[in-house]
This record gives structure tokens, C-alpha cells and sequence, in this order.
């Protein structure tokens, strides 16, 4: 990714899904107006998910996403399959392609029930129009798509994406059909005011990248700086004489969650303070769900299972976070002789049922889509989740100041004890 880009996590996802041979990719490309995917008459070209970040105007910055069809056959095409199903995972609006000639199958029906399931906002395509066998072809496709959006609920658009026909109105469609939401959920600017300080706690360590920040705190810093505030950035050790220097106390303290206790101790108790982490919790996925999940910590017996999962790889340092430090933190917190998995990369476990916790990063690599579809699989098998700034924060005994600006969150844990007590009562 250049650093003059918008991070995938924060693009639209915009995934094209339909039978082999429909014309996905070629529907790909002619929104891109470049070869993304590979176009073949031979079914089955496209395999493993093919991903591409672009400008699409007038959307903006998005993800193009082109699968396999579900009707792949055999055992590779099964495998297919599993990898175009985890895409609807991560769909923000979907393309649903009918190919004209062929007409709305099994198929087709199938995969608009499982976009329906997701809440996914669709646009059907009506693809391949201008090989219509008919004098009128125009009339005969706007007849079909008529017939389709009766059947399947939803507007489908006729355009040929050989012929490059319906492409303009079709991303014009895409523009309005964004979440309404997109635009007004920001990491924290919505906690602060036009003028409001802001400083943030941002350790040079092994793990960061050379010669810039992490992810996570640069989309802070531009948040801040798009809410007309002011961002103040220093490293842990030199935190005290940031905040004795401003002239006037912080809106807010926000630290990396490594350094929670050195930053806790030298922030001052009526400042405000919480980590990255935390705030990306929020903005990725259920922050009231990740707090209550933090209880189970102190649940967990001797011989557990705890899943620690990260999305993104890299290469793992000596003390990295997810393999170091959280296992480390969290046996000398239970004292409880524990059996940590690791999870890295974009595919979930399927065995989430086995383990007593899952630990989940903040998320900065994945939309929120797919870190609330990461956070049902647990939830539906009964097993807590939690994220590493709340873990990190519990741990260390400073996760009610940690939560202090969320006051949903600050309910939640106290609903959440409030529970724990009375199953202590009861047993």
C-alpha cells in the first residue's frame, strides 16, 4: 500500500458474486476501466478471490472483489466456494450478476438468500444484454430485469459489460447505495471539540514499521486533525513532561495498550485515558461485547484453551504482542496454567467452540464487517471474546478508567460483574 492511500480496511467493499460464466470479471473491469481479471469463455477461471483497490468515482475509495461462481463443481471447486463464502464476510454492497442468455437459476437464487441473511445491500446485474437473440434487445432486457427485482426483491440493472453499456448509470447506482452510516462512525471524533488536545502515546519499538507510525495511529491523527482539533504525539518516557509542557489540560490521553501502566501512572486522574486499541474495538466491532468479554479472564482454570487471532501476518519479534506479551500478562493475572493457539491471517478457525477465550487484535487490517461477523462466530458457540487494549487494560487492573469515556461500555462491565457476583452467590 502506498502511504498516499486509503488503507483497504477503510475502503467500501463492493463483491461481485454470480454462476460461473456470468460475466463477473469482465463486469470487474469495465468498472475498473482496467484489466483486474482474467476474462475466459472456460468456466472456472476465476479461483481464489481477486482483490483490487481503486478509486471508483463517484463512490470513492473501494475494493473490488471478483469470486467464484458457487456453482463450482468437484473438490477444488468446493474449496472455492468456502473462499467465496468468506467474502461475504467482509461485503459492504454486493452486485449480484444474472447472465441474460441463461436466466436466473438455482444458483442464482441461492446466493441472494445468503446476501439477504447478511443484511447486505444488493444491486442486481443483468449481464450479456446485447447478446439478446431479439429485435429489440433494450426492451426484452428491461422486461427481464423487471421480472428479476419481482422475484428477488431488489433493483437489477441491464447492461453489457462487453460492450461497456450501463457501466456510468451502474456506478452511479453503486454512489447511492453506500451505508448511510459510512461516512458519520469515526475512531474519536466524536469524542472531541474543535480545539480539543489530544495527546497520543506512541512507542517506538521493534514492531513498528521504519520511518512511520502504525496503521491505527495514523488513522487517529487524521481523525483528530479532520475534527479541527489538535493532535500532540510523544513517546511514553518523555509523557510526563508532554502533559506538564501543553499550558492546559488534554480532552483526552490515548496510548498504545503496551504501555498502559507507564502511561496510566504519569496521566493525571481527572485526564481521560484510553488506548488505540480501545478505540479501534469501537469503531471496528462491538466495544460493549469486548468489554464483557474481558470477565471471562478471570474465569479461565488451569488446562483452558485461549485463541489469540490477528487478521494481518508478520514477521513475530521477541517480544511481540500477540505471541509474548498478552500470554505472558494474562498467566501471571490468573495464575492459571493456560494453552494458547494462534490464529493469523484472514481465514477464522472453524473449531472457535474448542477455547475458553479468544483474544482478538484491534482489527486496523479488517473492515468492521468482517470483525462483527469474526465476533457472532464465538458469540454463537457461547465463547467469550475479547480484544487486546480491553485484555491488555483488565489485566492490569485499569480497564474502568481505560473505558472512562464510553459510558455504554462503562455499563456493560458493570452489568458484567454485577452478573459474575451473583453466579459466585449462587454457587
Amino acid at each position: 500500500m502506498s502511504l498516499n492511500e486509503s488503507p483497504r480496511a477503510s475502503r467500501l467493499h463492493i463483491a461481485v458474486f454470480g454462476r460461473r460464466n456470468a460475466g463477473k470479471s469482465s463486469l470487474i473491469n469495465a468498472l475498473a476501466r482496467q484489466e483486474v481479471s482474467v476474462v475466459s469463455p472456460v468456466q472456472g477461471t476465476t479461483t481464489d478471490p481477486v482483490y483490487k483497490s481503486m478509486e471508483l468515482l463517484p463512490v470513492g475509495p473501494v475494493v473490488l472483489i471478483d469470486t467464484a461462481g458457487l456453482d463450482d463443481e468437484g473438490e477444488l471447486g468446493g474449496q472455492r466456494k468456502k473462499k467465496t463464502m468468506e467474502v461475504l464476510y467482509k461485503t459492504d454492497v454486493a452486485l449480484l450478476v444474472i447472465d441474460a442468455l441463461e436466466g436466473v437459476t438455482a444458483y442464482d437464487e441461492q446466493i441472494a438468500g445468503l446476501l439477504k441473511e447478511r443484511n447486505i445491500p444488493v444491486i442486481g446485474v443483468l449481464n450479456k444484454t446485447d447478446l439478446l437473440p431479439v429485435e429489440n434487445a433494450d426492451r426484452a432486457a428491461a422486461v427481464q430485469a423487471d421480472t428479476c427485482r419481482e422475484l428477488f426483491g431488489f433493483r437489477f440493472m441491464p447492461v453489457s459489460a462487453a460492450a461497456q453499456k450501463g457501466i456510468n448509470h451502474l456506478r452511479q447506482t453503486l454512489s447511492a447505495a453506500v451505508p448511510a452510516e459510512e461516512d458519520k462512525f469515526r475512531i474519536i471524533g466524536d469524542l472531541l471539540a474543535p480545539g480539543d488536545l489530544v495527546v497520543l502515546v506512541t512507542p517506538i519499538d521493534k514492531a513498528a514499521p521504519k520511518g512511520r507510525l502504525i496503521l491505527p495511529q495514523q488513522q487517529t491523527i487524521r481523525d483528530i486533525l479532520e475534527s479541527d482539533a489538535v493532535a500532540v504525539v510523544t513517546k511514553e518516557h518523555e509523557l510526563k513532561l508532554t502533559l506538564e509542557s501543553l499550558g492546559r489540560k488534554p480532552r483526552l490521553v490515548v496510548t498504545d495498550s503496551q504501555v498502559f501502566l507507564k502511561a496510566a501512572a504519569d496521566t493525571p486522574p481527572d485526564v481521560p485515558l484510553t488506548s488505540f486499541s480501545i478505540l479501534f474495538a469501537r469503531h471496528k466491532g462491538d466495544l460493549e461485547e469486548l468489554v464483557r468479554g474481558a470477565r471471562a479472564i478471570d474465569r479461565l482454570r488451569d488446562g483452558d484453551k485461549v485463541l489469540i487471532a490477528e487478521p494481518c501476518t508478520h514477521h513475530t519479534q521477541a517480544d511481540d504482542i500477540g505471541s509474548v506479551k498478552l500470554p505472558r500478562w494474562i498467566r501471571q493475572a490468573t495464575g492459571r496454567t493456560l494453552e494458547f493457539h494462534h490464529a493469523n491471517g484472514m481465514s477464522f478457525p472453524d473449531n472457535v467452540q474448542d477455547y475458553a477465550l479468544i483474544v482478538h487484535c484491534g482489527g486496523c487490517m479488517i473492515n468492521r464487517r468482517q470483525m462483527l461477523w469474526r465476533m457472532e462466530q464465538p458469540a454463537a458457540s457461547g465463547v467469550p471474546i475479547v480484544n487486546y487494549g480491553v485484555a491488555i487494560a483488565h489485566v492490569q487492573g485499569i480497564l474502568e478508567r481505560a473505558i472512562s469515556p464510553f459510558p455504554l461500555a462503562r455499563l456493560a462491565w458493570q452489568e458484567a460483574c454485577a452478573a459474575d457476583r451473583k453466579r459466585t452467590v449462587e454457587s
